[in-house]
């Protein structure tokens, strides 16, 4: 198996190739500064986590940016810190100064000349497109959150995501999923049947960080710690012929 079977990568964004973590803690700084410094990075993270993704499921046709200030009011309710709606609202328009990771933008700008690039996101369309202006090149396909109804790790995101494919030509066959989350996207794409890449960025950290912690860890066809070591990969294919 090779990276240059496939026609297309399918893309999470958030955790793959914007960090959205670094993003996260800066701006819930304000909160978080109020809450006790005794908070580790990873207790703020795998809070956020539960109540980001609970959120999701109990409201799955919200936009994103407008349910991270309902995130926000849930961690604040639960670190008994007063905020304003105002406060909240500010956290969820924050979405697009989240920074990408340093290899993101060159790696797609590589990978653009040799597949398809669909991105498969739980966020809105405003808040991808300021994202997307970070990492520099156009898509191929583009599938929200705010355009599907739900959030992943539901069934229906992937779904979507083939059927929109298929009117394209691209076979379930010719696509790898590439992503960091084991919850929102490698256990779904093990159940859908589709090969899978881990970006895995949190390789010398602990735990899962902004994601939940899946009930097993899904299977997967490549592991690479950064964008970076995939086009490595892939170059070193070409190069061998």
């Amino acid at each position: 198996m090779k990276l240059s079977d496939y026609k297309a990568l399918t893309f999470d964004v958030y955790g793959t190739l914007i960090d959205w973590e670094s993003g996260m803690i800066a701006a819930l700084k304000p909160l978080t500064d109020r809450a006790g410094p005794e908070l580790t990075r990873d207790e703020i993270l795998q809070t956020h986590a539960y109540y980001e993704s609970t959120t999701q499921a109990w409201t799955p046709a919200k936009p994103y940016a407008d349910l991270l200030g309902v995130v926000y009011r849930r961690l604040a309710e639960h670190w008994g810190v007063p905020v304003r709606w105002e406060d909240c609202q500010a956290y969820g328009a924050s979405v697009g100064q989240w920074p990408a990771f340093d290899d993101s933008r060159a790696a797609l700008a590589y990978l653009k000349q040799h597949f398809k690039l669909i991105v498969l996101t739980n966020t809105d369309n405003r808040s991808f497109a300021a994202s997307n202006a970070r990492l520099g090149v156009t898509f191929d396909g583009v599938y929200t959150a705010e355009d599907i109804g739900s959030y992943k790790p539901a069934a229906r995101n992937f779904d979507y995501m083939l059927d929109m494919l298929a009117q394209q030509g691209i076979a379930k066959g010719d696509i790898l999923h590439t992503a960091e989350s084991m919850f929102h996207d490698h256990a779904p794409a093990n159940r859908h049947g589709l090969a899978n890449c881990w970006i895995y960025r949190r390789h010398d950290k602990d735990g899962f960080g902004a994601t939940m912690t899946p009930d097993e860890m899904p299977r997967y066809d490549f592991r690479f710690n950064s964008m970076a070591d995939l086009v490595a990969t892939h170059q070193a294919e070409v190069a061998q012929g």
